[in-house]
């Protein structure tokens, strides 16, 4: 932030920007990188889908808040739609390639849809139920999660930037937010790849919490649960990207439509 530019000023330039009174996690983490996706995703034209992100969302749900996940999502088998097609559709080498599945499954998720549901498979449901059963009897839920609330949202600032998210489980005195892996001995890189380090410094500093733990399980079988707390270090990791971030922004808002998107490159030592 330069002293010109005020965290007043700068709030408000977001809000003429961009109609929004906050900046998120998600839009800090896209302003270490190129200031063209950032602008993209303040204005939502950046919308990430992949089967990983789905998959998250329905095993969070289910975790947090499983009577909504219950109302929330249609458990589709395969069955139900194998039973409209017709025998010459259904009896060929893949049922599932033919336009007439392709049809059917698209009448079911337009059905969902004006319900305000998403549809999920039955491999993905079950494995999502089997992921928070050994969170379970790992006795890690009962620890840490226990007693706690969940999906709590804040609307904060930080030194006058006005920050907007939501806790995975918010206690007494303790952050813990939920992450699934690929690898329980890979997820200390992917902190700082996917800037988790961020995240955890910014409920730190809303919530005045006294620890903060990523509560991680991985996605293949036997889902191998873990906690990880995060140090001192990493917090301060967070605490210097977030400050990278924010001033990247202000200078972006600074020139405006003098910003040369072309010219943003990258610099750093290794």
């Amino acid at each position: 932030m330069t002293e010109e530019l005020t965290t007043e000023v700068f709030m408000d330039m977001i809000e003429k920007r961009y109609n929004k009174t906050y900046l998120s996690y998600s839009s800090i983490k896209n302003a270490l990188g190129d200031m063209r996706l950032f602008d993209m995703y303040m204005k939502g034209e950046v919308k990430k889908t992949s089967d990983a992100l789905t998959f998250g969302s329905l095993y969070d749900m289910m975790l947090f808040e499983p009577d909504r996940a219950k109302s929330h999502y249609v458990i589709l088998n395969d069955n139900a739609i194998l039973d409209q097609m017709s025998e010459k559709a259904k009896s060929g080498k893949n049922p599932k390639a033919t336009n007439e599945w392709k049809h059917i499954f698209s009448e079911f998720k337009a059905q969902a849809e004006e319900n305000g549901q998403e549809i999920v498979s039955v491999d993905d449901w079950t494995k999502a139920q089997e992921m928070i059963d050994r969170l379970h009897a790992s006795g890690l839920y009962d620890s840490y999660l226990n007693g706690g609330q969940f999906q709590v949202e804040f609307n904060d600032d930080i030194d006058g930037i006005r920050v907007r998210g939501f806790y995975d489980c918010l206690g007494d005195k303790v952050v813990v937010d939920s992450k699934s892996t690929r690898s329980m001995q890979k997820f200390r890189y992917d902190v700082g790849s996917f800037c988790y380090d961020i995240q955890a410094y910014i409920y730190m500093k809303v919530s005045g919490a006294e620890n903060f733990y990523w509560l991680v399980q991985e996605k293949a079988y036997p889902f191998y649960p873990g906690i990880v707390r995060c140090t001192e270090e990493t917090l301060f990791s967070g605490e210097m990207k977030f400050n990278e971030a924010i001033g990247r922004i202000a200078t972006f808002l600074e020139l405006g439509p003098d910003y040369d998107y072309d010219r943003d490159y990258a610099e750093f030592s290794v």
